[in-house]
């Protein structure tokens, strides 16, 4: 089924879109699933992963391509590669810079979905054989814990935002009574709101007023140029390889790692191997060894940060809630008894993403080939189709048009937020996850008869494990904000 010429085709579509997305200074991974997300309702379960799977696994490599030919990273998991990229191909060897980044986020990648395939697996089957509907929503608790983490810096602000998208997710029918609630009037709620205008409104719409806020302040992007890549030889990597390994094996480590995220596994690889290459003395005047730890930690990290999300239902980073949102959308329910009750799906995604790296070569030259053209792409026009594509994208799957002004009062509501500093994706995953959080409470408490659930986590120790595991992820980065803040 992967290997079909249908899948492979969508597949690759989903790579090159991926790439040039990437590329495009404050657009991202998240902008480009979310764009993709209408595409995916029209497609076969297995088609629609490739066009996803495509899109997450090379976006962020190609946010590497800005950071070596203009110094600017199209995506923040990038902001390494530009410390030595850039100086790389200033000095004129851009074609080079470019061979060592495709190489380390070829390899990087193929790495991490070795991981992907051996851990999650096994982490999957040990949910489902000592997983009832309280241990279930100690796990559902865990991802939703997982807010804090992600609001580095805003903790308070993440834990607020994660609230309200527990209560976005309460408009409608009751999952267990099928009583109706918080309709407020209007009979255009009575089955909730839909995840489309949510997501769209949080991400894209969010992304393209944040970036209107900012053109003016922009200054004009000179591209070095390069129309073609220089692939290292084999010579080349000699004394590197451990480099690749470590950096690659950071980043699968940090990705398992709820909120973590790509962008800090970057800099400990980036730090790393300053401190034990025998050329750390180079770092930052266009160091291969650079390139090799920034590329192959960031594309590692997308199989580390599938494990728990595929496995668990627990996501990491915004990218891998997105995965789970258009899971839902396409009828496919994320935790833990996906890789039961969807094996098809879940080893589709480990073979899509494996072929998804190899198409990385192809991908990229096209790519770099255009990218004088696509970076001088005037800016209202592209935010201009980004907006048609994305409003056209919410009202195609329901044909409810009154999805159209609640994605727009979304995006608004998201742009505001993320000018007073409150970060948007815990509201995405409070929203995800609640559904299924109320309805494990409700099967636990129907099941014991008791609606407080106090003696039934008193009577199972594995959901007091999780419980108090989801209370360190929630609590300890606030305690470590709070200690530094009374030591400073």
């Amino acid at each position: 089924m992967s290997f079909s010429p249908e899948v492979i085709l969508v597949l690759f579509i989903g790579v090159v879109f991926g790439c040039v997305i990437g590329a495009m200074p404050g657009l991202g991974t998240c902008v480009a699933i979310v764009v993709c997300l209408p595409f995916t309702l029209q497609l076969e379960p297995i088609s629609a992963i490739a066009l996803l799977m495509g899109v997450y696994g090379s976006s962020i490599y190609g946010g590497s391509i800005s950071a070596v030919l203009i110094n600017t990273p199209g995506t923040p998991q990038s902001a390494a590669t530009g410390m030595d990229g850039y100086p790389m191909a200033r000095s004129g060897k851009a074609a080079q810079a470019l061979g060592w980044v495709t190489t380390a986020s070829i390899i990087g990648g193929l790495i991490s979905c070795l991981a992907l395939m051996v851990a999650a697996p096994q982490l999957a089957y040990l949910s489902l054989k000592y997983g009832g509907p309280l241990e279930i929503t100690g796990l559902i608790c865990m991802g939703l814990a997982c807010i804090s983490s992600l609001s580095e810096g805003h903790h308070i602000k993440g834990i607020l935002m994660g609230l309200a998208g527990l209560l976005l997710a309460t408009i409608g029918n009751d999952p267990v009574s099928g009583e109706m609630r918080f309709l407020f009037g209007s009979e255009n709620l009575a089955g909730g709101i839909s995840l489309m205008p949510v997501v769209v409104g949080i991400f894209p719409l969010a992304e393209v007023f944040v970036r209107i806020h900012e053109i003016r302040t922009e200054q004009t992007l000179i591209p070095v140029r390069c129309k073609k890549i220089v692939f290292p030889k084999i010579a080349e990597w000699k004394g590197r390889v451990t480099n690749l390994l470590r950096s690659s094996m950071i980043g699968i480590g940090l990705g398992i790692l709820p909120g973590v995220g790509a962008t800090a596994s970057t800099f400990v690889s980036y730090t790393t191997a300053k401190k034990f290459s025998p050329r750390g003395e180079n770092f930052g005047k266009g160091e291969p060894d650079g390139l090799i730890a920034a590329e192959a930690s960031n594309n590692a990290i997308t199989g580390g940060a599938l494990i728990p999300t595929l496995a668990l239902g627990i996501p990491g980073e915004p990218a891998t809630a997105l995965m789970l949102a258009s899971m839902t959308l396409h009828g496919i329910v994320p935790g833990v008894r996906l890789m039961a009750d969807n094996p098809t799906v879940v080893y589709s995604c480990f073979i899509l993403l494996i072929i998804a790296n190899f198409l990385l070569i192809p991908a990229s030259i096209i790519v770099i080939r255009a990218f004088g053209k696509i970076i001088n792409f005037p800016p209202p026009i592209l935010l201009g189709l980004i907006v048609v594509c994305s409003l056209v994208g919410v009202y195609i799957p329901s044909g409810v048009f009154f999805d159209v002004p609640v994605a727009l009062a979304i995006g608004v509501v998201a742009f505001a937020m993320r000018l007073y500093e409150f970060p948007i994706t815990p509201l995405l995953i409070g929203y995800v996850l609640g559904p299924q959080l109320e309805f494990n409470m409700s099967q636990a408490a129907i099941y014991k008869g008791d609606l407080s659930l106090v003696a039934y986590v008193g009577s199972s120790p594995l959901a007091i494990v999780l419980f108090v595991v989801a209370g360190l992820f929630l609590f300890t980065p606030i305690v470590k904000s709070l200690f530094q803040a009374v030591r400073s």
